[in-house]
Order: structure tokens, then C-alpha cells, then sequence
């Protein structure tokens, strides 16, 4: 799914990606952990195509960049971030939102059959937000504004499913109730490959395999989910001694 190999990016004679090296095969979702300043979207928007590396390679659902139409490849993949909420007409109602999705589009300027907005509907119920249909974008709350999104982006049916920080601005209630309805489309049949950006080590949920740790913009870390998520090494990687209790299957951080 993602190939990157000694992957460096240079800006302003500032080192920001350093020998990055990382694979992700697909059946694995993967979180990728670190504070902030740590550059993780920075990595999205290289694997997205949208920031050009100064060395190593990037390949994304087999086609190396450089020698394809990112622009194809970006149809296959999935993006789901806060700074794109501002793009939306927010007077358009939530159906339209999501059917746009369809089109790679901010707003719906094609006309859509009835098997299309089915659809829409489908990935709506799929994500608890089936009631929102009809409500305009502005109505919505920030956690169902997020369902939204989500999705939207599901109407491409990606192979490739990007969430940077989704639950930044959720209070603790909608937080949790968009975590449970991530896990269930990572359970889903024919899931997209999740890659899930955090810096909270309790929003690593027991849905993802694999963790890539993310420091000042070179790979502290990356492995399967129980090898990583200890208390030895979440204390190196935070540069801090803390503990760790399971609950739910589910990592909860204590400074000490």
C-alpha cells in the first residue's frame, strides 16, 4: 500500500523529513503517534503527492512517484482533516456533502442518480449519521461534521483511508462515539486501509495493528501495536517517565 524509502525534505535549508523509511501492507491500519511539531502532516501531504521530496522514493498503491499521475492516484485515497471543513458551503445539506465525495469535489456540481444518493445514504448509516441527511452542514455539530466527512470520503471507495486528527475540537463524549464508529469501518467489509494521525496514545484503538512513532521528523519507532505501546518505550519516545494501564483493550498514559 505504502512504500517510502530514505524519504528527506528540505525547506529553507531546514531539515524536516530526515531518512524516513516506512511499509504498510495491505489488512494492517496503522496509527502514527507523535507530539506536536513532529511533522506527521507533513508525511500525509508527501504521500498525497502534494509536497515533493528532495531524496528517496515514495510509492503508494503500487505506482511510484515520479513515474505516474498522482492525480490517479490520488482518486484512490481518502482524506479526512479539520483544515477542510472550512472549503465546504455550509448552507449545503450533509447528503450533498457526501455525494461530492463521489466527484472529488468541494461542492456537487454533477447530477447524481438514485443508486448514487442510496449510496450515500448507505455510508451514512454505516457511520450513525443516516439522520443528517437533510440538515445543512452549519447545523451540524463538530463531531457530526466529522461522520460527514468521513463519509464523503468513502463515496470514492478508497483503497487508502487518511484521518489527521479527527477528533481535535470533539469533547470527551463525541470523542469516544467517533472512535467507536472508526472501529467499526475498520471491522467493516471492505475496509480501506486506515492510517490514523494522533498524539494521544488512549486514541490507539485495539482496530489497529501496527504504530509508526513520529519525532522531530524522522522515525523513532514503527511496529506492531503490542510490541510498541509499553511503558519502556513510550517513555523513551516522550522523553518522559510515565505509566501505562489497559482498559478496554486500550492504552491510558499517566506522567509519573
Amino acid at each position: 500500500m505504502i512504500h517510502l524509502k530514505n524519504v528527506e525534505l528540505y525547506r529553507n535549508r531546514k531539515t524536516i523529513l530526515h531518512n524516513v523509511s516506512w511499509d504498510v501492507e495491505k489488512g494492517q491500519h496503522w496509527t502514527i503517534l507523535g507530539l506536536n511539531g513532529s511533522v506527521k502532516t507533513t508525511l500525509l501531504k508527501v504521500i498525497n503527492g502534494y509536497l515533493w521530496p528532495n531524496g528517496g522514493s515514495v510509492e503508494v498503491l503500487g505506482e511510484t512517484f515520479g513515474k505516474t499521475d498522482i492525480r490517479e492516484v490520488r482518486k484512490q485515497m481518502g482524506w479526512v482533516s479539520s483544515a477542510m471543513v472550512d472549503q465546504f458551503n455550509w448552507c449545503d445539506p450533509a447528503i450533498e456533502i457526501v455525494l461530492s465525495g463521489k466527484f472529488g469535489a468541494i461542492r456537487l456540481f454533477e447530477s447524481v442518480s438514485d443508486e448514487e444518493i442510496d449510496e450515500a445514504v448507505g455510508i451514512m448509516k454505516l457511520l450513525h449519521c443516516d439522520h443528517l441527511v437533510n440538515k445543512a452542514f452549519e447545523l451540524l455539530s463538530h463531531g457530526e461534521r466529522q461522520r460527514v466527512q468521513i463519509a464523503r470520503a468513502l463515496m470514492a471507495r478508497p483503497k487508502l483511508l487518511i484521518l489527521d486528527e479527527p477528533t481535535t475540537g470533539l469533547d470527551l463524549i463525541e470523542r469516544e462515539r467517533l472512535l467507536q464508529t472508526i472501529a467499526k469501518l475498520a471491522n467493516s467489509e471492505e475496509n480501506p486501509t486506515l492510517l490514523y494521525v494522533t498524539h494521544h496514545v488512549e486514541e490507539i484503538l485495539p482496530c489497529f495493528t501496527h504504530i509508526l512513532c513520529m519525532r522531530d521528523g524522522e522515525v523513532f519507532a514503527s511496529g506492531g501495536r503490542d510490541e510498541l505501546l509499553t511503558t519502556e518505550n513510550l517513555s523513551q519516545f516522550f522523553g518522559h517517565p510515565l505509566t501505562i494501564t489497559y482498559e478496554n483493550n486500550r492504552a491510558w498514559v499517566a506522567l509519573k
